[in-house]
Protein backbone atom coordinates (compact mmCIF):
# COMPACT_ATOMS: atom_id res chain seq x y z
CA UNK A 1 0.00 0.00 0.00
CA UNK A 2 1.34 3.38 -0.94
CA UNK A 3 1.77 5.92 1.63
CA UNK A 4 2.15 9.46 2.23
CA UNK A 5 3.49 12.64 4.84
CA UNK A 6 1.22 15.44 6.24
CA UNK A 7 2.86 18.69 7.03
CA UNK A 8 2.63 19.94 10.79
CA UNK A 9 0.71 22.45 9.70
CA UNK A 10 -1.73 20.28 8.45
CA UNK A 11 -1.80 17.72 11.27
CA UNK A 12 -2.43 20.50 13.67
CA UNK A 13 -5.38 21.76 11.51
CA UNK A 14 -6.71 18.26 12.13
CA UNK A 15 -6.24 18.17 15.39
CA UNK A 16 -7.62 21.66 16.25
CA UNK A 17 -10.63 20.98 14.05
CA UNK A 18 -11.03 17.83 15.53
CA UNK A 19 -11.26 19.56 18.92
CA UNK A 20 -13.16 22.03 17.99
CA UNK A 21 -16.05 19.57 16.66
CA UNK A 22 -15.93 17.87 20.39
CA UNK A 23 -15.87 21.23 22.12
CA UNK A 24 -19.00 22.15 19.65
CA UNK A 25 -20.59 19.36 20.18
CA UNK A 26 -20.73 19.60 24.10
CA UNK A 27 -21.78 23.07 24.44
CA UNK A 28 -24.61 22.56 22.20
CA UNK A 29 -25.49 19.59 24.10
CA UNK A 30 -29.20 19.00 25.68
CA UNK A 31 -29.60 15.64 28.08
CA UNK A 32 -32.38 17.71 30.15
CA UNK A 33 -34.64 15.04 29.86
CA UNK A 34 -35.41 12.10 27.05
CA UNK A 35 -37.02 13.93 24.29
CA UNK A 36 -34.01 16.65 24.77
CA UNK A 37 -31.30 14.02 24.76
CA UNK A 38 -33.12 11.33 22.03
CA UNK A 39 -34.83 14.24 19.48
CA UNK A 40 -32.85 17.52 20.22
CA UNK A 41 -36.43 18.53 21.44
CA UNK A 42 -38.47 18.27 18.33
CA UNK A 43 -37.44 22.08 17.75
CA UNK A 44 -35.36 21.51 14.58
CA UNK A 45 -35.65 24.08 11.26
CA UNK A 46 -35.95 22.59 7.99
CA UNK A 47 -32.09 23.68 7.30
CA UNK A 48 -30.55 22.40 10.20
CA UNK A 49 -33.07 18.86 9.18
CA UNK A 50 -31.32 19.05 5.66
CA UNK A 51 -27.93 19.42 6.28
CA UNK A 52 -27.62 17.48 9.08
CA UNK A 53 -29.43 14.61 7.35
CA UNK A 54 -26.47 14.98 4.72
CA UNK A 55 -24.07 14.85 6.87
CA UNK A 56 -25.10 11.36 8.41
CA UNK A 57 -25.51 10.02 4.74
CA UNK A 58 -22.14 10.88 4.00
CA UNK A 59 -20.87 7.74 5.65
CA UNK A 60 -18.07 5.11 5.09
CA UNK A 61 -20.36 4.04 1.87
CA UNK A 62 -20.82 7.51 0.38
CA UNK A 63 -17.53 8.98 0.80
CA UNK A 64 -15.10 6.32 0.67
CA UNK A 65 -17.27 3.93 -1.17
CA UNK A 66 -18.92 5.97 -4.11
CA UNK A 67 -15.53 7.27 -4.87
CA UNK A 68 -13.82 4.01 -4.95
CA UNK A 69 -16.42 2.14 -6.83
CA UNK A 70 -16.66 5.31 -9.75
CA UNK A 71 -12.50 4.56 -9.93
CA UNK A 72 -13.33 0.83 -10.28
CA UNK A 73 -16.99 0.76 -12.81
CA UNK A 74 -17.67 4.34 -13.38
CA UNK A 75 -20.28 6.53 -12.96
CA UNK A 76 -23.08 3.83 -12.25
CA UNK A 77 -22.74 4.12 -9.03
CA UNK A 78 -23.98 7.61 -8.69
CA UNK A 79 -27.84 5.77 -10.06
CA UNK A 80 -28.18 5.26 -5.67
CA UNK A 81 -27.91 8.80 -5.15
CA UNK A 82 -30.37 9.42 -8.23
CA UNK A 83 -32.60 7.19 -7.26
CA UNK A 84 -32.31 8.48 -3.84
CA UNK A 85 -33.00 11.56 -4.38
CA UNK A 86 -36.60 9.61 -5.80
CA UNK A 87 -37.14 8.01 -2.81
CA UNK A 88 -36.91 11.36 -0.70
CA UNK A 89 -39.68 13.02 -2.99
CA UNK A 90 -41.89 10.23 -1.89
CA UNK A 91 -40.65 9.91 1.75
CA UNK A 92 -41.35 13.48 2.08
CA UNK A 93 -45.28 13.27 0.38
CA UNK A 94 -46.34 10.31 2.02
CA UNK A 95 -44.16 8.83 5.09
CA UNK A 96 -43.15 11.82 6.65
CA UNK A 97 -46.59 13.08 7.69
CA UNK A 98 -47.19 9.68 9.31
CA UNK A 99 -44.00 9.50 11.23
CA UNK A 100 -44.48 13.39 13.01
CA UNK A 101 -48.16 12.95 13.33
CA UNK A 102 -47.82 9.79 15.25
CA UNK A 103 -45.02 12.00 17.67
CA UNK A 104 -42.89 8.46 17.54
CA UNK A 105 -39.35 8.50 19.17
CA UNK A 106 -38.28 5.66 16.39
CA UNK A 107 -39.81 4.25 13.57
CA UNK A 108 -39.67 0.51 14.78
CA UNK A 109 -42.56 2.43 16.88
CA UNK A 110 -44.32 3.80 14.53
CA UNK A 111 -44.61 -0.09 13.35
CA UNK A 112 -46.00 -1.19 16.84
CA UNK A 113 -48.58 1.83 16.25
CA UNK A 114 -49.68 0.37 13.15
CA UNK A 115 -49.04 -3.20 14.38
CA UNK A 116 -48.12 -4.42 17.03
CA UNK A 117 -45.32 -5.14 19.95
CA UNK A 118 -43.81 -8.05 17.94
CA UNK A 119 -43.03 -5.98 14.92
CA UNK A 120 -41.38 -3.32 16.47
CA UNK A 121 -39.07 -5.22 18.90
CA UNK A 122 -37.83 -7.31 15.75
CA UNK A 123 -37.51 -3.90 13.51
CA UNK A 124 -35.34 -2.83 16.28
CA UNK A 125 -33.34 -5.43 16.75
CA UNK A 126 -32.36 -5.59 13.17
CA UNK A 127 -32.07 -2.02 13.36
CA UNK A 128 -29.54 -2.41 16.29
CA UNK A 129 -27.34 -5.21 14.65
CA UNK A 130 -27.45 -3.05 11.25
CA UNK A 131 -26.31 -0.22 12.87
CA UNK A 132 -23.26 -1.87 15.06
CA UNK A 133 -22.44 -4.59 12.52
CA UNK A 134 -22.40 -2.76 9.14
CA UNK A 135 -22.73 0.93 9.64
CA UNK A 136 -20.56 1.52 13.01
CA UNK A 137 -18.03 -0.58 12.27
CA UNK A 138 -17.82 0.23 8.64
CA UNK A 139 -16.96 4.15 9.06
CA UNK A 140 -14.45 2.92 12.18
CA UNK A 141 -12.81 0.58 9.26
CA UNK A 142 -12.85 3.14 6.46
CA UNK A 143 -10.96 5.58 9.60
CA UNK A 144 -8.33 3.36 10.25
CA UNK A 145 -7.56 2.90 7.07
CA UNK A 146 -7.00 6.47 6.16
CA UNK A 147 -4.98 6.80 8.56
CA UNK A 148 -2.99 3.47 7.77
CA UNK A 149 -1.78 5.52 4.56
CA UNK A 150 0.09 8.15 6.52
CA UNK A 151 1.03 5.91 8.99
CA UNK A 152 1.41 2.23 8.31
CA UNK A 153 3.27 0.85 10.96
CA UNK A 154 -0.26 1.87 13.43
CA UNK A 155 -1.98 -0.87 14.61
CA UNK A 156 -5.78 -1.11 12.96
CA UNK A 157 -7.54 -2.00 15.94
CA UNK A 158 -5.80 0.94 17.92
CA UNK A 159 -6.66 3.47 15.33
CA UNK A 160 -10.30 2.29 15.32
CA UNK A 161 -10.29 2.15 19.31
CA UNK A 162 -9.02 6.28 19.11
CA UNK A 163 -11.90 6.94 16.42
CA UNK A 164 -14.57 5.18 18.40
CA UNK A 165 -13.80 7.63 21.49
CA UNK A 166 -13.35 10.89 19.60
CA UNK A 167 -17.04 10.57 18.69
CA UNK A 168 -17.96 9.23 21.78
CA UNK A 169 -16.67 11.92 23.43
CA UNK A 170 -19.18 14.28 22.72
CA UNK A 171 -21.85 12.52 21.13
CA UNK A 172 -22.75 10.18 24.82
CA UNK A 173 -22.63 12.99 26.99
CA UNK A 174 -24.74 15.62 24.79
CA UNK A 175 -27.34 13.37 22.59
CA UNK A 176 -28.65 13.97 19.61
CA UNK A 177 -27.97 18.15 19.94
CA UNK A 178 -24.68 17.50 19.88
CA UNK A 179 -24.32 15.45 17.16
CA UNK A 180 -26.62 17.28 14.98
CA UNK A 181 -24.59 20.73 15.88
CA UNK A 182 -21.50 18.90 14.89
CA UNK A 183 -22.86 17.79 12.03
CA UNK A 184 -23.78 21.30 10.86
CA UNK A 185 -20.37 22.11 10.47
CA UNK A 186 -18.90 18.71 9.43
CA UNK A 187 -21.18 19.11 6.69
CA UNK A 188 -20.34 22.54 5.42
CA UNK A 189 -16.76 21.85 5.55
CA UNK A 190 -17.28 18.87 3.59
CA UNK A 191 -18.71 20.71 0.57
CA UNK A 192 -16.21 23.45 0.78
CA UNK A 193 -13.73 21.19 0.92
CA UNK A 194 -15.26 18.73 -2.06
CA UNK A 195 -15.85 21.12 -4.13
CA UNK A 196 -11.96 22.84 -4.07
CA UNK A 197 -11.04 19.23 -4.83
CA UNK A 198 -13.25 18.62 -7.64
CA UNK A 199 -12.00 22.00 -8.97
CA UNK A 200 -7.98 20.39 -8.59
CA UNK A 201 -9.12 17.16 -9.82
CA UNK A 202 -10.62 18.74 -13.45
CA UNK A 203 -7.53 20.81 -13.39
CA UNK A 204 -5.13 18.43 -13.76
CA UNK A 205 -6.72 15.38 -15.10
CA UNK A 206 -10.53 16.88 -16.18
CA UNK A 207 -9.44 16.10 -20.21
CA UNK A 208 -9.65 12.33 -19.22
CA UNK A 209 -13.14 12.47 -18.38
CA UNK A 210 -14.53 14.89 -20.93
CA UNK A 211 -12.75 12.25 -23.90
CA UNK A 212 -14.64 9.39 -22.05
CA UNK A 213 -18.15 11.40 -22.32
CA UNK A 214 -17.14 12.17 -25.94
CA UNK A 215 -16.64 9.00 -27.05
CA UNK A 216 -19.34 7.14 -25.22
CA UNK A 217 -17.13 5.45 -23.16
CA UNK A 218 -19.02 2.77 -20.74
CA UNK A 219 -17.73 4.49 -17.70
CA UNK A 220 -19.57 7.60 -18.08
CA UNK A 221 -22.81 5.76 -18.40
CA UNK A 222 -25.68 5.59 -15.95
CA UNK A 223 -27.51 3.71 -17.70
CA UNK A 224 -26.12 -0.44 -18.43
CA UNK A 225 -26.94 -3.31 -20.21
CA UNK A 226 -28.76 -6.08 -18.02
CA UNK A 227 -25.52 -7.96 -17.83
CA UNK A 228 -23.25 -5.44 -16.61
CA UNK A 229 -21.81 -6.49 -12.86
CA UNK A 230 -21.83 -3.04 -11.37
CA UNK A 231 -25.59 -1.65 -11.83
CA UNK A 232 -27.69 -3.52 -14.61
CA UNK A 233 -30.52 -1.02 -16.02
CA UNK A 234 -33.24 -3.57 -14.59
CA UNK A 235 -31.95 -3.06 -11.13
CA UNK A 236 -32.79 0.69 -11.18
CA UNK A 237 -36.37 -0.02 -11.43
CA UNK A 238 -36.73 -2.83 -9.25
CA UNK A 239 -33.78 -3.00 -6.77
CA UNK A 240 -32.02 -0.02 -6.04
CA UNK A 241 -36.16 1.82 -4.82
CA UNK A 242 -36.48 -0.93 -1.85
CA UNK A 243 -33.07 -0.40 -0.96
CA UNK A 244 -33.62 3.43 -1.13
CA UNK A 245 -36.76 3.12 1.10
CA UNK A 246 -34.78 1.12 3.79
CA UNK A 247 -32.11 4.09 3.94
CA UNK A 248 -33.82 6.88 3.43
CA UNK A 249 -37.57 6.36 4.65
CA UNK A 250 -36.78 3.41 7.25
CA UNK A 251 -33.53 3.97 8.38
CA UNK A 252 -33.64 5.20 12.47
CA UNK A 253 -30.37 6.82 11.87
CA UNK A 254 -31.23 9.22 8.96
CA UNK A 255 -35.40 9.62 10.10
CA UNK A 256 -34.24 10.50 13.45
CA UNK A 257 -33.24 13.42 12.08
CA UNK A 258 -36.28 14.39 10.88
CA UNK A 259 -38.37 13.24 13.80
CA UNK A 260 -36.30 16.26 15.39
CA UNK A 261 -38.58 18.61 13.04
CA UNK A 262 -40.46 21.54 14.97
CA UNK A 263 -43.37 20.75 12.10
CA UNK A 264 -44.07 18.79 9.29
CA UNK A 265 -44.05 21.59 6.90
CA UNK A 266 -39.75 21.79 8.48
CA UNK A 267 -39.23 17.94 7.95
CA UNK A 268 -40.37 17.97 3.97
CA UNK A 269 -38.31 21.00 3.27
CA UNK A 270 -35.32 19.66 5.31
CA UNK A 271 -35.73 15.89 3.40
CA UNK A 272 -35.94 18.05 -0.07
CA UNK A 273 -32.96 20.34 0.71
CA UNK A 274 -30.96 16.82 1.64
CA UNK A 275 -32.21 15.85 -2.19
CA UNK A 276 -30.60 18.61 -3.54
CA UNK A 277 -27.11 18.32 -1.60
CA UNK A 278 -27.58 14.70 -2.38
CA UNK A 279 -27.69 15.73 -6.47
CA UNK A 280 -23.92 17.20 -5.83
CA UNK A 281 -22.31 14.18 -5.01
CA UNK A 282 -22.53 13.38 -8.81
CA UNK A 283 -19.60 16.20 -8.73
CA UNK A 284 -17.70 16.25 -4.99
CA UNK A 285 -18.03 12.10 -5.21
CA UNK A 286 -18.61 10.55 -7.97
CA UNK A 287 -16.47 12.68 -11.02
CA UNK A 288 -13.17 12.91 -9.26
CA UNK A 289 -13.47 9.32 -8.24
CA UNK A 290 -13.65 8.62 -12.06
CA UNK A 291 -11.08 10.97 -13.49
CA UNK A 292 -8.50 9.54 -10.60
CA UNK A 293 -8.63 6.38 -12.52
CA UNK A 294 -6.33 8.21 -14.91
CA UNK A 295 -4.30 10.54 -12.39
CA UNK A 296 -3.62 7.38 -9.64
CA UNK A 297 -3.53 4.31 -11.97
CA UNK A 298 -3.60 0.84 -10.53
CA UNK A 299 -4.35 1.58 -6.59
CA UNK A 300 -3.88 -1.43 -4.98
CA UNK A 301 -7.73 -0.84 -3.48
CA UNK A 302 -10.64 1.36 -4.64
CA UNK A 303 -11.59 2.44 -1.48
CA UNK A 304 -8.32 4.31 -1.56
CA UNK A 305 -9.03 6.47 -4.12
CA UNK A 306 -10.87 9.05 -1.85
CA UNK A 307 -7.78 9.83 0.55
CA UNK A 308 -5.39 9.24 -2.14
CA UNK A 309 -6.75 12.13 -3.51
CA UNK A 310 -7.13 14.62 -0.80
CA UNK A 311 -3.22 13.26 0.54
CA UNK A 312 -2.03 14.18 -2.97
CA UNK A 313 -3.56 16.84 -4.89
CA UNK A 314 -4.35 19.28 -2.09
CA UNK A 315 -2.02 21.78 -1.10
CA UNK A 316 -0.46 22.56 2.17
CA UNK A 317 -3.24 24.00 4.44
CA UNK A 318 -5.85 22.83 2.81
CA UNK A 319 -5.08 19.56 2.70
CA UNK A 320 -5.12 19.70 6.74
CA UNK A 321 -8.86 21.35 6.02
CA UNK A 322 -10.00 18.77 4.15
CA UNK A 323 -8.25 15.55 5.63
CA UNK A 324 -9.93 16.83 9.34
CA UNK A 325 -13.15 17.01 7.09
CA UNK A 326 -12.52 13.34 5.80
CA UNK A 327 -12.45 12.41 9.16
CA UNK A 328 -15.11 14.20 10.63
CA UNK A 329 -17.40 13.17 8.21
CA UNK A 330 -16.85 9.93 9.56
CA UNK A 331 -17.11 10.72 13.08
CA UNK A 332 -20.33 12.14 12.35
CA UNK A 333 -21.74 9.27 10.79
CA UNK A 334 -20.45 7.24 13.97
CA UNK A 335 -22.20 9.80 16.33
CA UNK A 336 -25.54 9.71 14.50
CA UNK A 337 -25.17 5.54 14.65
CA UNK A 338 -24.41 5.90 18.44
CA UNK A 339 -27.38 8.58 18.96
CA UNK A 340 -30.20 5.79 17.19
CA UNK A 341 -28.55 2.89 18.71
CA UNK A 342 -28.81 4.19 22.20
CA UNK A 343 -32.47 5.38 21.13
CA UNK A 344 -33.66 1.82 19.82
CA UNK A 345 -32.76 0.44 22.86
CA UNK A 346 -33.80 2.75 25.66
CA UNK A 347 -37.50 3.18 24.00
CA UNK A 348 -37.89 -0.11 22.04
CA UNK A 349 -36.54 -2.50 24.80
CA UNK A 350 -35.68 -0.72 27.83
CA UNK A 351 -38.74 1.50 28.49
CA UNK A 352 -41.16 -1.12 27.80
CA UNK A 353 -40.10 -3.89 30.16
CA UNK A 354 -38.63 -1.35 33.16
CA UNK A 355 -40.76 -0.09 35.85
CA UNK A 356 -38.12 2.53 36.29
CA UNK A 357 -38.26 4.50 33.57
CA UNK A 358 -38.69 8.59 34.18
CA UNK A 359 -36.97 10.57 31.96
CA UNK A 360 -33.84 10.98 33.83
CA UNK A 361 -33.24 6.87 33.75
CA UNK A 362 -33.83 6.93 30.28
CA UNK A 363 -31.30 9.39 29.59
CA UNK A 364 -28.75 7.56 32.22
CA UNK A 365 -29.36 4.26 30.03
CA UNK A 366 -29.10 5.57 26.48
CA UNK A 367 -25.31 6.95 27.15
CA UNK A 368 -24.72 3.23 28.60
CA UNK A 369 -26.18 1.69 25.76
CA UNK A 370 -24.15 3.96 23.32
CA UNK A 371 -21.01 3.25 24.98
CA UNK A 372 -21.81 -0.68 24.49
CA UNK A 373 -22.37 -0.36 21.08
CA UNK A 374 -19.61 1.73 20.71
CA UNK A 375 -17.58 -0.99 21.71
CA UNK A 376 -18.82 -3.74 20.12
CA UNK A 377 -18.41 -1.97 16.81
CA UNK A 378 -15.01 -1.09 17.60
CA UNK A 379 -14.21 -5.10 18.24
CA UNK A 380 -16.29 -6.13 15.05
CA UNK A 381 -14.70 -3.17 12.58
CA UNK A 382 -11.34 -5.12 11.74
CA UNK A 383 -12.89 -7.96 10.01
CA UNK A 384 -14.24 -6.19 8.14
CA UNK A 385 -11.46 -6.24 5.46
CA UNK A 386 -12.28 -9.65 4.64
CA UNK A 387 -15.39 -8.35 2.50
CA UNK A 388 -13.49 -6.96 -0.49
CA UNK A 389 -14.44 -3.32 -0.87
CA UNK A 390 -17.20 -1.58 1.66
CA UNK A 391 -19.35 -0.43 -0.60
CA UNK A 392 -20.12 -4.28 -1.48
CA UNK A 393 -19.57 -5.41 2.20
CA UNK A 394 -22.52 -2.71 2.87
CA UNK A 395 -25.12 -3.41 -0.18
CA UNK A 396 -24.97 -7.22 -0.53
CA UNK A 397 -25.72 -7.19 3.18
CA UNK A 398 -28.33 -4.66 2.88
CA UNK A 399 -30.36 -6.08 -0.10
CA UNK A 400 -31.18 -9.07 2.10
CA UNK A 401 -32.38 -7.71 5.14
CA UNK A 402 -34.32 -4.32 3.51
CA UNK A 403 -37.11 -5.86 1.52
CA UNK A 404 -39.14 -7.70 4.10
CA UNK A 405 -39.00 -4.72 6.03
CA UNK A 406 -39.51 -2.00 3.16
CA UNK A 407 -42.69 -4.77 2.39
CA UNK A 408 -44.24 -4.48 5.92
CA UNK A 409 -44.23 -0.79 5.92
CA UNK A 410 -45.44 -0.43 2.31
CA UNK A 411 -48.62 -3.06 2.87
CA UNK A 412 -49.18 -1.07 6.68
CA UNK A 413 -49.35 1.88 5.15
CA UNK A 414 -51.02 1.67 2.10
CA UNK A 415 -53.20 -1.49 2.90
CA UNK A 416 -55.34 -0.99 5.57
CA UNK A 417 -56.76 -4.52 5.79
CA UNK A 418 -53.25 -6.30 6.69
CA UNK A 419 -52.37 -6.45 10.19
CA UNK A 420 -50.03 -7.25 13.17
CA UNK A 421 -49.52 -10.89 12.93
CA UNK A 422 -49.84 -11.28 9.22
CA UNK A 423 -46.93 -8.12 9.63
CA UNK A 424 -44.86 -10.36 12.38
CA UNK A 425 -45.30 -13.62 9.92
CA UNK A 426 -43.87 -11.62 6.83
CA UNK A 427 -40.58 -10.08 8.75
CA UNK A 428 -39.54 -13.67 10.41
CA UNK A 429 -40.06 -15.08 7.09
CA UNK A 430 -38.26 -13.04 5.38
CA UNK A 431 -35.61 -13.25 8.12
CA UNK A 432 -35.56 -16.63 7.66
CA UNK A 433 -34.98 -16.25 3.45
CA UNK A 434 -32.17 -14.09 4.14
CA UNK A 435 -30.79 -15.93 6.44
CA UNK A 436 -30.67 -19.08 3.82
CA UNK A 437 -29.30 -16.21 0.89
CA UNK A 438 -26.46 -15.47 3.11
CA UNK A 439 -25.28 -19.43 2.88
CA UNK A 440 -27.03 -20.86 -0.15
CA UNK A 441 -27.50 -17.48 -2.72
CA UNK A 442 -25.46 -19.90 -5.25
CA UNK A 443 -28.14 -22.40 -5.49
CA UNK A 444 -31.19 -20.16 -4.89
CA UNK A 445 -30.25 -17.34 -7.24
CA UNK A 446 -26.62 -18.31 -9.00
CA UNK A 447 -25.41 -15.17 -10.53
CA UNK A 448 -27.97 -12.84 -10.30
CA UNK A 449 -27.01 -10.00 -9.71
CA UNK A 450 -28.03 -8.89 -5.80
CA UNK A 451 -30.19 -5.85 -7.30
CA UNK A 452 -32.26 -8.19 -8.94
CA UNK A 453 -32.68 -10.94 -6.37
CA UNK A 454 -34.32 -7.11 -3.96
CA UNK A 455 -37.75 -7.92 -5.79
CA UNK A 456 -37.77 -11.58 -5.10
CA UNK A 457 -37.45 -10.77 -1.92
CA UNK A 458 -39.84 -7.83 -1.70
CA UNK A 459 -42.79 -9.48 -3.71
CA UNK A 460 -42.52 -13.05 -1.49
CA UNK A 461 -42.30 -11.11 1.76
CA UNK A 462 -45.78 -8.61 0.61
CA UNK A 463 -47.84 -11.65 -0.30
CA UNK A 464 -46.74 -13.59 2.75
CA UNK A 465 -48.14 -10.48 4.54
CA UNK A 466 -51.05 -9.82 3.00
CA UNK A 467 -52.51 -13.86 2.77
CA UNK A 468 -51.55 -14.71 5.95
CA UNK A 469 -53.00 -11.38 7.33
CA UNK A 470 -56.50 -12.24 5.78
CA UNK A 471 -55.90 -15.42 8.24
CA UNK A 472 -56.78 -12.83 11.35
CA UNK A 473 -59.12 -9.82 11.93
CA UNK A 474 -58.94 -7.04 10.68
CA UNK A 475 -56.74 -4.26 12.64
CA UNK A 476 -58.46 -1.68 15.27
CA UNK A 477 -59.15 1.20 14.06
CA UNK A 478 -57.21 3.09 16.29
CA UNK A 479 -54.36 0.79 14.67
CA UNK A 480 -55.17 2.64 11.26
CA UNK A 481 -55.12 6.29 13.25
CA UNK A 482 -51.82 8.79 11.75
CA UNK A 483 -50.39 5.30 10.36
CA UNK A 484 -52.18 4.68 7.12
CA UNK A 485 -52.18 6.42 4.01
CA UNK A 486 -55.08 8.83 3.17
CA UNK A 487 -55.90 10.54 -0.34
CA UNK A 488 -58.56 13.03 1.06
CA UNK A 489 -55.30 14.01 3.31
CA UNK A 490 -53.48 14.61 0.17
CA UNK A 491 -56.38 16.92 -1.38
CA UNK A 492 -56.70 18.69 1.60
CA UNK A 493 -53.02 19.52 1.40
CA UNK A 494 -53.28 20.11 -2.35
CA UNK A 495 -55.85 22.68 -1.79
CA UNK A 496 -53.99 24.73 1.25
CA UNK A 497 -50.70 24.90 -0.68
CA UNK A 498 -52.83 26.77 -4.23
CA UNK A 499 -52.93 29.96 -1.25
CA UNK A 500 -49.38 29.13 -1.06
CA UNK A 501 -46.42 31.07 -2.91
CA UNK A 502 -44.38 28.88 -5.23
CA UNK A 503 -40.82 28.85 -3.84
CA UNK A 504 -43.02 27.61 -0.42
CA UNK A 505 -44.68 25.01 -1.97
CA UNK A 506 -42.99 21.95 -1.24
CA UNK A 507 -44.57 20.36 -4.50
CA UNK A 508 -42.77 22.36 -6.51
CA UNK A 509 -39.42 21.74 -5.13
CA UNK A 510 -40.11 18.12 -5.32
CA UNK A 511 -40.66 18.22 -8.86
CA UNK A 512 -37.55 19.91 -9.12
CA UNK A 513 -36.00 17.47 -8.32
CA UNK A 514 -37.73 14.82 -9.84
CA UNK A 515 -37.17 17.12 -13.46
CA UNK A 516 -33.36 17.39 -12.32
CA UNK A 517 -33.41 13.71 -11.67
CA UNK A 518 -34.44 13.06 -15.36
CA UNK A 519 -32.34 15.31 -17.14
CA UNK A 520 -29.03 13.87 -15.57
CA UNK A 521 -30.39 10.83 -16.47
CA UNK A 522 -30.85 11.63 -19.75
CA UNK A 523 -27.43 13.16 -20.15
CA UNK A 524 -25.40 10.19 -18.96
CA UNK A 525 -27.46 7.34 -20.60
Amino acid sequence: METFTISVLDLSIVFIYLLLIIWWGLKNGKSSDSQSYFLAGRSMSWKVVGLSLFAASISSTTLIGQSGDAYHTGIAVFNYNLTGIIVMVFFAIFLLPLYLKSAVFTIPEFLEKRFDHRSRYYFSAICIIGNIFLDAAGALYAAALIIKLIVPEADLQLIIIIFAIIAASYTIPGGLSSAINAELIQAVILILGSVILTVICFNNGGDYFYNLFASDDILTKLIRPLTDTATPWLGLIVGMPVLGIYFWANNQTLVQRVLSAKSVEEGRKGVLFTGFLTMSTLFIIVLPGIIAKNLFPGLEKPDMVYPTMVLQLMPVGLLGIMFAALLSALTSTLSAIMNSTSTLFTMDFYAQFSKNKDSARLVKVGKISSCIAILVAAIWAPNIGQFGSLLKYYQEMLSYIAPPIVGAFIMGIFNKRVNGTGAFIGLITGLFIAVLLLFFKPFIFGDLHFLLIVPFLLVFSMIVIYVTSLMFSKPANEKLTNTTFSINDIKSEITELKSESWHKNYLFWSLVLLILSALIWIVFS
